[in-house]
C-alpha cells in the first residue's frame, strides 16, 4: 500500500487508454459471468439431486409408461425403504406458449420423499381431501399471480380437454437452486376422467433407499425383478438422471471452457500491449527511480501493480455487472433460475487476476532488467 500512490498515477498519465483497458476487463469478465450464470443454472439440478434416491423408468424411453403395480414390487427390494411415483401432464394454461412441468403425482408419498419442498400442513391436508387439488411453486404462482383458492384450468396434451384445478397451496424451496416451477397434480382424479388407456400406468418410480452406498446393488435389483418383461426398467441415481437431461442441451462445461479461454487469451494480449507500451514511454523515469535507490524487484513490483490493478478493478465491475444482469436472463428461460453463484464471482475475479499477472510478467521483468546506463541514454 506504501506504493499504490505512485501506482495510481502512472494509470491516471493516460486515462483514456486506462480506461479502454479496464472497458475491456469489464465486458469480457460480464460475457464470462453471464455464462457461468447460464451453466449454473442448467447444472444445478445435479448439484441439489438426492443422493439417497433413486429414479426407475422405462428401458425404452422415459415417455413410455410403466404398470402401477410395479411400486410394491420395488419396495420390496431390500435396501429400499419408501417408494413413489410420477407422470408427465404436459398441459398448458391459457396459451401454448405457458408450459411449465406438470406432474401427477401419488399424494400420500410424494411429501416424505422431497422434504426440500416446503408446504404448509393445513395446504397440504388441503390438496390430500380435494380431488381437484393440485400445488404450484412458488416461480410459478408467480409468474401467473395465482392464489391459493384460484381455480387454474389447463388444456392437456395426451389427455385431451379442458381439465379445471383448485390451487390448495404453493410450495417454496429449501434451498436456493430447488426447483420451484412445478405443477402437481393427483392421480386419482385424472384416472377417474381420463381414457381408459391412462388408467394403471405411471411415467417413472422414485425410491428412496437406506444408505447411498448400496445404490449400485439396488439399481441393479430393481432392474434384474423386471428382467425379460413387458415393461423392463432402467434404475440410476437421482444425480445420473437429472445429468443425462443437462448433458440432452450439450456439453455446456466445455462451452464455458472454450470461451474462458478466449476471453483469458484475448485479455492477455490487451493487457499485455497496454503495460509494454507504458513501460517503454516510462524508459527514462524508471531509470531514475532505479538511480535514487529503487530496487529490481521494486521496479517490477511497481509495474505488475498496475497491470494487476487494472485486472481487479475491471474484473471486479465485470462480474458484479454480470451477477446483476444474470436474473433478467430467466424471463428468457422460463423454468430456470438464473443467477451467478458466489464461486462464479471468485472465479471470476481470479482469471482476471491471473491475466493481470501473466500480462503484467513480461513488461515487469523488461523493467527490472533495464540498465540505468542505457534507458537514461535513450532519448
Amino acid at each position: 500500500m506504501k506504493y499504490l500512490a505512485l501506482i495510481l498515477a502512472n494509470l491516471r498519465r493516460k486515462k483514456v487508454r486506462t480506461a479502454l483497458t479496464i472497458g475491456s476487463f469489464v465486458a469480457a469478465l460480464f460475457l464470462f459471468g453471464l455464462l457461468l450464470a447460464v451453466r449454473s443454472a442448467f447444472t444445478s439440478g445435479v448439484e441439489v439431486a438426492g443422493i439417497d434416491r433413486l429414479i426407475t423408468i422405462n428401458r425404452v424411453s422415459l415417455i413410455q409408461p410403466l404398470p402401477i403395480s410395479y411400486k410394491e414390487r420395488i419396495a420390496q427390494v431390500p435396501g429400499v425403504t419408501a417408494v413413489t411415483f410420477a407422470t408427465f401432464f404436459g398441459g398448458t394454461y391459457q396459451t401454448e406458449r405457458n408450459f411449465f412441468p406438470q406432474y401427477v403425482i401419488d399424494p400420500e408419498a410424494w411429501r416424505a420423499m422431497y422434504p426440500e419442498y416446503l408446504i404448509s400442513d393445513a395446504e397440504w391436508e388441503a390438496f390430500l381431501k380435494d380431488r381437484q387439488g393440485c400445488i404450484a411453486g412458488e416461480a410459478t404462482a408467480k409468474r401467473f399471480g395465482w392464489r391459493i383458492g384460484d381455480r387454474i384450468p389447463i388444456r392437456g396434451t395426451y389427455l385431451p380437454g379442458e381439465w379445471q384445478f383448485h390451487l390448495c397451496g404453493i410450495y417454496r424451496g429449501a434451498r436456493k437452486d430447488d426447483d420451484t416451477t412445478q405443477f402437481w397434480l393427483r392421480r386419482d382424479y385424472l384416472e377417474e376422467n381420463g381414457p381408459a388407456w391412462y388408467k394403471g400406468l405411471v411415467g417413472w418410480y422414485i425410491a428412496k433407499i437406506a444408505r447411498p452406498d448400496d445404490a449400485v446393488r439396488v439399481t441393479a435389483a430393481i432392474d434384474g425383478r423386471f428382467a425379460n418383461s413387458p415393461y423392463e426398467t432402467k434404475t440410476e441415481t437421482e444425480r445420473s438422471f437429472t445429468q443425462a437431461f443437462v448433458k440432452q442441451i450439450g456439453n455446456i462445461g466445455f462451452l464455458i471452457s472454450s470461451i474462458g479461454a478466449v476471453v483469458f487469451f484475448t485479455l492477455l494480449l490487451v493487457t499485455g500491449n497496454t503495460m509494454a507500451i507504458a513501460v517503454r514511454e516510462r524508459t527514462n523515469e524508471l531509470a531514475v527511480l532505479k538511480t535514487v535507490g529503487f530496487r529490481d524487484g521494486l521496479i517490477l513490483l511497481l509495474v505488475l501493480g498496475e497491470s494487476v490493478l487494472l485486472a481487479l478493478v475491471g474484473g471486479t465491475i465485470g462480474v458484479l455487472a454480470a451477477r446483476g444482469a444474470a436474473p433478467s436472463l430467466s424471463a428468457f428461460m422460463y423454468g430456470t433460475r438464473i443467477y451467478l453463484p458466489p464461486k462464479g464471482l471468485v472465479l471470476g475475479v481470479g482469471l482476471a487476476l491471473l491475466a493481470g499477472i501473466l500480462a503484467g510478467a513480461l513488461p515487469a521483468l523488461a523493467a527490472m532488467r533495464l540498465k540505468i546506463v542505457d534507458a537514461l541514454r535513450r532519448v
